[in-house]
């Protein structure tokens, strides 16, 4: 058994349901340009359903990341996938007017699906009176990572009005941010602050819960800092937080984007495994559900104390 197996076991969960997936539903989105396409997952049975609103990395899709998805519905979660203008499935035209502010689009997306909650748990067959809308979480991978902060209170300097902005949003009560970018301004490369404006974050004001996610081989191109400037989220964050910390893990952070995709440079199926249940465990304790199983992650010896470790996990 490796290292990795034997992390992956000392995090029990519970035992996966089948699962109902409806695509697409389109929400109206007044200013938006089109509507908005989501996805929505959602276990077969179980009642006060938890919901999770993941947001995607740039230029995929409410198709991607069905390793992450696919499990957290057969363990227990609601879990919406909006589809953002940035997706290679929407094709914006170049110098589309939108584009400047993706960004705020990505959002207001998010809020539109949570002001959308009625339409979504009509639209999914048996779901109706099932969610726990006390409980929800934001989440996402890149720059779907900047997307769900911003429901937790981190704040962009947009590059239209130079203002920043409180986004956040009462609603998300916890979140999980994978490989997530970190500090603007001078930690950006010339390309990224040409070509990405709005990763200004300031995360001062971004006092929800969250576990952050990170790989210590993620060696960014967008910044010369180099796989470190990924945990700025956490460092730079006030509140309860904390960071799972992959080692060797680069961006994909083992194949979290999808399943066999192409953008996947670290395929690794157990650290993959990994992340499942410790994001897991982690919103189950952030949302007041059960605490035991983000205690057995934090303590399991065989992530930084075997012979062989494949990450740490550090709380504060």
């Amino acid at each position: 058994m490796t290292a990795s197996d034997t992390a992956t076991a000392d995090v029990a969960v519970t035992p996966p349901t089948p699962i109902v997936s409806v695509k697409p539903v389109a929400l109206e989105a007044p200013g938006r340009g089109e509507r908005l396409k989501v996805r929505i997952s959602a276990p077969a049975t179980g009642n006060e359903l938890p919901i999770i609103v993941f947001s995607h990395g740039f230029g995929s899709s409410m198709d991607g990341y069905g390793p992450l998805a696919d499990f957290w519905a057969a363990h227990g979660f609601v879990v919406v996938q909006p589809t953002h203008l940035d997706s290679r499935t929407v094709g914006l035209p170049q110098g589309d007017p939108r584009t400047p502010r993706l960004w705020r689009f990505r959002v207001q997306d998010m809020k539109c699906i949570l002001d959308q909650l009625d339409l979504l748990e009509a639209t999914v067959p048996g779901l109706s009176g099932r969610l726990d809308r006390s409980r929800i979480a934001a989440a996402g991978h890149s720059f779907g990572g900047q997307t769900a902060g911003n429901l937790l209170g981190l704040r962009v300097l947009d590059p239209v009005t130079k203002k920043e902005e409180d986004l956040s949003d009462s609603r998300i009560k916890a979140g999980v941010l994978l490989a997530t970018a970190g500090k603007g301004g001078a930690d950006l490369t010339p390309f990224a602050a040409e070509h990405f404006p709005f990763m200004n974050p300031n995360f001062a004001h971004m006092t929800t819960p969250a576990l952050v996610v990170a790989g210590d081989k993620d060696d960014s191109p967008l910044s010369g800092r180099g796989p470190e400037w990924l945990t700025d989220p956490y460092f730079l964050s006030p509140g309860d937080k904390s960071l799972l910390t992959l080692f060797g893990a680069e961006h994909s952070l083992g194949g979290i984007a999808g399943y066999e995709v192409r953008e996947t440079t670290d395929e690794n199926p157990e650290r993959v495994a990994l992340i499942q249940r410790v994001t897991w465990a982690y919103l189950r304790h952030a949302l007041g559900m059960e605490g035991a199983s983000w205690t057995a992650a934090q303590t399991q010896k065989a992530l930084s104390e075997s012979a062989t470790p494949v990450g740490r996990i550090e709380s504060k």
